[in-house]
C-alpha cells in the first residue's frame, strides 16, 4: 500500500503575507495564529502578514514565523482528515513536525524556536561565520573539500539535500576557500548564501548548549505519527528520541537526502510540502522524479492538494 509523508519546510522559505489566506478561510489555522501571539507575547501574525522583509529574515523572527504558518497549514490539512503515515522538518521544520505528531506542544515550540533563533544568531559574532551552496559535486566530494579548505578552522557540509545540492558552514575564511576549491573541482556553482549565520556546524555548540537546557525543561509527549530526524535520518517515536535528536540538530548536518530515502524505502510514493514556499518540492524533484509532490500553503493549494491526492488514492485503489 503506497504511503503519505508530510514535510515542513526550514529558514528560507519565508515570504512577507503568508498565512493571511490560512487564517481567512480556516478557523483552525486562525487559532493557531492566536496561540503563537499569546505564547510569544508580540505579534508573529503582524510579522507574517504585513512584516517587511528585512523583520521577516531575522532568523529569531524567521523561525517562528514559519513554525506558525506550517502548522496553521497543518490544521487546515488535518481538518480535512488527512493524516500521513510519516512527518519530517528540514532543521527548523522538524519543531513543525514534532508538533504535527503531537510530541510536543504548539505553544511550547513557538518559544522554543524563537530562542533558537536568537541563541544561533548570538553563537557566532555577525561576519565571522558564512554558509555556501555548492551544486553539481557529489556529498562525499563536498566532504573531501571541506577537509581540504579547512587549514585548522572550521568547515563542514550543513545540509545534505539532494545528490546535487550540499551546503556548507564554518568559518567565513574556511568557507570562502571551499568555495574556490568546489568552483576548480567542476562545481555547477558555488556560491556563499546570504545567511546571518553558520548553522548545523561545531562552531553552533554555545547555541546548542544554552537550547539544551531549554528543551530539557520542556514537557516532550510519544509521536503519534513517526518522524525521521535530521541527525540519523531515521523514524522515532517517542519523545526522548525527539528531544535529544533536537539537541544534537543544533550542531549536525541535515541529512535531508537520506532522510527522503529513508521514506521512500518504506512505501512512501506521495509527499506533501506543508507550510511556505515550495524549497522542499524543488529538493525532492532533485532526489526522485518518480514520487509525486504537492504543497499546502494556502486555501488555493490546500483545495488542489486534496483533489491530487483522492486522484492518488483512486489509482491505486484500481486493479
Amino acid at each position: 500500500m503506497s504511503k503519505l509523508a508530510f514535510l515542513f519546510p526550514g529558514q528560507a522559505s519565508q515570504y512577507c503575507g503568508m498565512g493571511r489566506d490560512l487564517a481567512a478561510n480556516f478557523p483552525e489555522s486562525k487559532s493557531v495564529f492566536d496561540a503563537a501571539d499569546s505564547a510569544l507575547g508580540f505579534s508573529i501574525t503582524q510579522t507574517c502578514f504585513e512584516g517587511s522583509e528585512e523583520a521577516l529574515k531575522l532568523t529569531e523572527n524567521t523561525q517562528p514565523a514559519i513554525l506558525t504558518v506550517s502548522t496553521a497549514a497543518y490544521r487546515a490539512l488535518a481538518g480535512k482528515g488527512i493524516v500521513p503515515d510519516f512527518v519530517a522538518g528540514h532543521s527548523l521544520g522538524e519543531y513543525s513536525a514534532l508538533v504535527a505528531a503531537g510530541g510536543v506542544d504548539f505553544s511550547a515550540a513557538v518559544k522554543l524556536v524563537r530562542a533558537r533563533g536568537k541563541y544561533m544568531q548570538e553563537a557566532v559574532p555577525a561576519g565571522q561565520g558564512a554558509m555556501a551552496a555548492i551544486l553539481g559535486l557529489s556529498p562525499t566530494e563536498v566532504g573531501d573539500i571541506c577537509k581540504k579548505a579547512a587549514e585548522n578552522e572550521v568547515v563542514s557540509p550543513a545540509n545534505l539535500n539532494s545528490p546535487e545540492q550540499t551546503v556548507i558552514s564554518g568559518s567565513a575564511a574556511a568557507v570562502k576557500r571551499a568555495v574556490e576549491i568546489a568552483s576548480q573541482s567542476g562545481a555547477k556553482r558555488a556560491v556563499i548564501l546570504p545567511v546571518s549565520a553558520p548553522f548545523h556546524c561545531a562552531l553552533m555548540m554555545p547555541a546548542q548548549q544554552r537550547l539544551e537546557a531549554d528543551l530539557r525543561a520542556t514537557q516532550f509527549s510519544a509521536l503519534k505519527i513517526p518522524l525521521i530526524t535530521n541527525v540519523d535520518a531515521q523514524a522515532i517515536t517517542t519523545g526522548e528520541e525527539a528531544r535529544a535528536a533536537l539537541i544534537r540538530q543544533v550542531t549536525a548536518p541535515v541529512r535531508w537526502l537520506d532522510s527522503v530515502r529513508e521514506m521512500i524505502e518504506s512505501g512512501v510514493t506521495v509527499f506533501v510540502e506543508v507550510g511556505p514556499g515550495k524549497v522542499l518540492t524543488g529538493l525532492l524533484r532533485q532526489i526522485d522524479r518518480s514520487v509525486r509532490v504537492f504543497n499546502v500553503e494556502d486555501s488555493a493549494s490546500l483545495q488542489a492538494t486534496m483533489e491530487k491526492l483522492a486522484q492518488a488514492r483512486a489509482e491505486v485503489r484500481e486493479p
